[in-house]
């Protein structure tokens, strides 16, 4: 059995002016509105899994949903909120007179969520319990389909691997964070 996590295409969203904390929340709603761009072509390993594979699923987000369309056309893909990438947390306050671009706002949030502020997301406990759902829910679709590609986000695409090897599936320890980047992991009951 092998389970394939992909992370999806590049944003179509481009804006990367400075804003401040609030422009920082606008900006994570369009991220999550908006598709990613057709490339003329993707990564020869991403396209080898694909096109093995016999289940495609995705998050729900369109990048997620236009990415697996982009891979695989004319497969039908099985869409779940269970596997959207790890969400960020909203500042306490709008800091005004702070702007850096979205990339930086990324890191500091992403980086107080892991010491636990969590307003108005879900934690990083919790994130790590859905990571060990979805990577249930992965090994019951390569139970009956044999291989499953999941076409996900970075961060929660390594929770979810995480999550696998501790259920003894063999891969790399950590998956790639470019887009496109595909890491297999296997499972044979005779190991």
């Amino acid at each position: 059995m092998e389970i394939t996590l992909i992370r999806h295409g590049r944003s179509t969203l481009t804006i990367n002016n400075r804003i401040n904390s609030e422009g920082f929340k606008n900006w994570i709603e369009d991220y999550d509105r908006n598709g990613v761009f057709e490339e003329r072509s993707y990564p020869s390993e991403t396209l080898e899994k694909i096109a093995t594979t016999n289940v495609v699923i995705s998050s729900d987000l369109k990048r997620a949903i236009e990415s697996a369309k982009f891979l695989k056309p004319h497969t039908k893909t099985i869409s779940k909120p269970l596997f959207r990438e790890t969400e960020l947390p909203i500042p306490l306050t709008n800091v005004m007179i702070i702007k850096l671009h979205p990339q930086i706002w990324a890191v500091i949030f992403r980086c107080l969520w892991f010491f636990g502020y969590s307003k108005q997301c879900e934690s990083f406990g919790k994130a790590k319990q859905r990571a060990k759902t979805a990577a249930e829910q992965l090994v019951a679709y390569a139970k009956e389909y044999n291989s499953v590609a999941l076409i996900g986000h970075g961060f929660f695409n390594l929770l979810i691997a995480k999550e696998l090897q501790k259920m003894g599936w063999k891969g790399k320890r950590k998956t790639g964070s470019t887009h496109w980047n595909a890491t297999s992991y296997s499972f044979s009951a005779n190991e």
